[in-house]
C-alpha cells in the first residue's frame, strides 16, 4: 500500500538558503578597514555602508523581508548600485518569493562586481538549479569549485561539502546517479550533514540498490540518531523489503521523537492493516489526517480498511477521493477496480483496472481482474487475452488460472477449460496447508464445482 516514491529533491524550495541563510554583511566590496590615505569623507561613507550593510543583515534575518528591500533599494540609488551585499541579499530575498529568475539576474550582478567571491557563484548555481538547468549548475559549480581550490592553497584549509552537495542534487535530477552518488561521498568525506545522507540514500533508492541505501542511512544514524527523518526512512525501507519487525523497530523509534510525523503515522498504521487489525490502523489514520489531510496515500489506505470491513460505499468514496489528489498512482486504480467488482459494478471495475495496467503494465493481478471483468461483461475473447497476458506475467498464481477455468467453462469451451484447471490443480497441489487457508473457502468452493 505504501509505495517509495521516486527520487525527489524535498529541498528545493523550502531549504532554499540552508547553507547561507544569514550571509555575512562583510563583504570585498565593503571593507571594515580604511587605508590611511583615503579621505575622511571616503572613509565616513565606507562606514555609514558598512553600518547599513549590518542593518539589511538584521532585517534579513527576522524575515523582515518588504523593509530589508525598501533599505536595499536605498542603498543602492545612494551608491549607484555598485554594492555587492545588498544586491546579494535582495537576490536572496526575491528567490524566497519565488522570482527565481530575477534572483540569478541579482547574483549574476553581484558577481560581476565581485568576480571572485566563491559564495557568489554558488547562489548562481543554485538558482540555476532551480530553474531546472542542471548541466549550467554543474558548470557553476565546478568553476566555484576550482575558485575555492585556488583560494585555499597549498596550505590546505578545508573543501567546501556543499559545492559536492549542489552538485550531487544537480546529477541526481538529470538522472545521473553515479555522478550524484560520487559527489554525495565526496561531501560527506568532507563533512558529514544529515541532509546529504538523505540524499545519497534516494539516489540509491532510485537505482533499487536497497543494501547500499540502508547502508548509507545506517551511517547517518551514527551522526544523528535521533534524526526522526532518517529513522522513519529506514523502517519505509526495511517495510518494503518485507521485514515488518525491524521496520516497526524503527518506526516506533521515529514516533517516539516525533510523535505527529504523519509519514510515521502512515507506515506505522499500513503495518497494522497489513496485519487484519483494521480498526487500530483507522485510529493511527485519523491521527495522520489531522497533520496531513491531502495524502493520495493515507486517503488510500482508509479506503481499504473500510474494505475489509465491507463497507464498499465508504471505501470506494476514499479511494475516489485518492485517486483525485494522485490521478496517476496505479495502486489507487487497482483497488477502485477491486472495490467495484466486489460491487458488481463491471464496468467501473473495467474503467480503473484498464487504467492501472497502462499505469503498470508489468503488474499481473491488474490482468486478472481485468479478464474477470470483461467476462462478466460477456467479453471472453479480450477476457482470454487478459488472463494469457496474466499468466505469462505470473506463472505461479493458481487463482488467475482457476478463475480462467471458471470463464472458459461458462462460455462452453470445455476442454480449455479442463485444461486450464488442470494447471490450477498442480499450482493448489504445490502450496502448503498455510498457503491453501490463506486462499480462502471461496476456491474450494469453485474448484468443487469445476
Amino acid at each position: 500500500r505504501d509505495t517509495m516514491p521516486e527520487y525527489y529533491d524535498s529541498d528545493e524550495v523550502e531549504d532554499e538558503d540552508r547553507v547561507d541563510a544569514e550571509p555575512e554583511p562583510e563583504s570585498p566590496a565593503t571593507p571594515l578597514t580604511v587605508p590611511k590615505s583615503t579621505s575622511a569623507a571616503v572613509t565616513a561613507k565606507a562606514i555609514a555602508r558598512t553600518r547599513r550593510n549590518v542593518h539589511i543583515h538584521r532585517l534579513y534575518v527576522r524575515h523582515e523581508h518588504d523593509a530589508c528591500l525598501a533599505l536595499i533599494e536605498e542603498v543602492l540609488a545612494e551608491f549607484d548600485g555598485l554594492c555587492e551585499y545588498p544586491i546579494y541579499v535582495k537576490a536572496l530575498v526575491q528567490r524566497r518569493r519565488g522570482r527565481i529568475q530575477e534572483s540569478l539576474q541579482l547574483f549574476q550582478a553581484a558577481t560581476a562586481l565581485n568576480p571572485h567571491n566563491v559564495q557568489n557563484l554558488k547562489q548562481v548555481g543554485r538558482s540555476l538549479y532551480l530553474l531546472g538547468k542542471h548541466k549550467a549548475a554543474v558548470e557553476v559549480y565546478e568553476e566555484a569549485e576550482k575558485m575555492a581550490a585556488e583560494a585555499r592553497g597549498d596550505d590546505g584549509g578545508h573543501e567546501d561539502w556543499e559545492i559536492y552537495h549542489q552538485k550531487g542534487l544537480c546529477y541526481a535530477r538529470s538522472k545521473q546517479f553515479g555522478a550524484a552518488a560520487e559527489c554525495f561521498m565526496r561531501a560527506n568525506a568532507v563533512s558529514r550533514h544529515e541532509a546529504t545522507y538523505e540524499q545519497l540514500g534516494r539516489v540509491y533508492q532510485a537505482q533499487e540498490n536497497w543494501e547500499a541505501a540502508i547502508a548509507t542511512y545506517l551511517e547517518a544514524l551514527e551522526s544523528s540518531p535521533d534524526s526522526p527523518d532518517i529513522l522513519a526512512t529506514l523502517g519505509l525501507l526495511y517495510l518494503r523489503l518485507g521485514e515488518t519487525y525491524r521496520a516497526f523497530e524503527y518506526l516506533d523509534q521515529a514516533l517516539s521523537r516525533d510523535p505527529g510525523n504523519p509519514r510515521v503515522i502512515l507506515a506505522a498504521g499500513s503495518i497494522i492493516q497489513d496485519h487484519d487489525d483494521v480498526d487500530v490502523a483507522l485510529v493511527k489514520y485519523r491521527v495522520a489526517a489531522a497533520k496531513e489531510p491531502n495524502s493520495a496515500q493515507l486517503w488510500n489506505n482508509v479506503g481499504m480498511c473500510f474494505f475489509g470491513k465491507n463497507r464498499f460505499v465508504a471505501a470506494i468514496a476514499c479511494l475516489k477521493k485518492a485517486l483525485y489528489l494522485d490521478p496517476f498512482e496505479w495502486i489507487i486504480s487497482y483497488n477502485l477496480g477491486l472495490a467495484h467488482l466486489k460491487t458488481q459494478q463491471h464496468a467501473s471495475a473495467f474503467h480503473f483496472l484498464s487504467g492501472c495496467v497502462k499505469r503498470k503494465p508489468d503488474f499481473a493481478a491488474a490482468y486478472a481482474f481485468l479478464a474477470v471483468a470483461l467476462a462478466k461483461l460477456d467479453d471472453v475473447e479480450n477476457a482470454k487475452q487478459a488472463y494469457a497476458r496474466a499468466i505469462r506475467l505470473d506463472p505461479g498464481d493458481h487463482l488467475t488460472r482457476l478463475n480462467a477455468a471458471i470463464t472458459l467453462f461458462n462460455a462452453g469451451d470445455f476442454e480449455g477449460a479442463k485444461e486450464m484447471f488442470e494447471a490450477h490443480d498442480q499450482l493448489w497441489g504445490a502450496l502448503d496447508e498455510d498457503g491453501k487457508v490463506d486462499a480462502g473457502e471461496d476456491v474450494e468452493e469453485q474448484r468443487r464445482a469445476l
